[in-house]
């Protein structure tokens, strides 16, 4: 990436501008791209998950604010062998009752907040998600007090 790019990158991060995140995926390839290279792009990750393979799934979630949880997969030789953006309806609808916070978690990465409802013995997760209209639209996982899954659903909420 060019010199004035990068800069200009800095200053729309410290505008909190997440347009050079876009920048940042699209230079990354699978089979191309070393680790260290993403860390450079991309920064620490949110969250390192280590694979039963051997690889390892950095998180990079944009909530609050943003509607992406990119998970990139590293490989043994530090190569990048896959790259997500996991926060998809595809993803949403394989959440089922009885799945525990940490599968949900690792399917769609860090949630934008936690609400807890004593009267409900519930929990709430959420994550902001794309959507069509002036509204800002959420996809929640509610959770027993024993945390695990009983339900999903959508909320919206007006403006950002």
């Amino acid at each position: 990436m060019s010199r004035l790019m990068r800069l200009l990158c800095a200053l729309a991060s410290l505008l909190g501008i997440a347009g050079c995140d876009v920048m940042n995926m699209q230079e990354i390839k699978p089979g191309v791209t070393t680790g260290y290279e993403v860390r450079d792009r991309m920064g620490a990750p949110n969250t390192e998950w280590q694979n039963a393979d051997g690889t390892v799934t950095w998180e990079y979630s944009r909530q609050p604010e943003g509607v992406e949880c990119f998970m990139i997969t590293i490989g043994s030789d530090n190569v990048v062998k896959a790259m997500e953006q996991v926060i998809t309806p595809a993803n949403m609808a394989r959440i089922q009752p009885g799945w525990t916070k940490e599968q949900v978690r690792r399917l769609l990465g860090k949630q934008r907040s936690v609400e807890t409802f004593r009267l409900k013995n519930e929990e709430v997760w959420d994550w902001r998600i794309p959507t069509e209209q002036d509204l800002a639209t959420y996809f929640n996982v509610h959770f027993d007090m024993n945390g695990v899954v009983v339900r999903t659903s959508k909320s919206t909420r007006a403006g950002p």
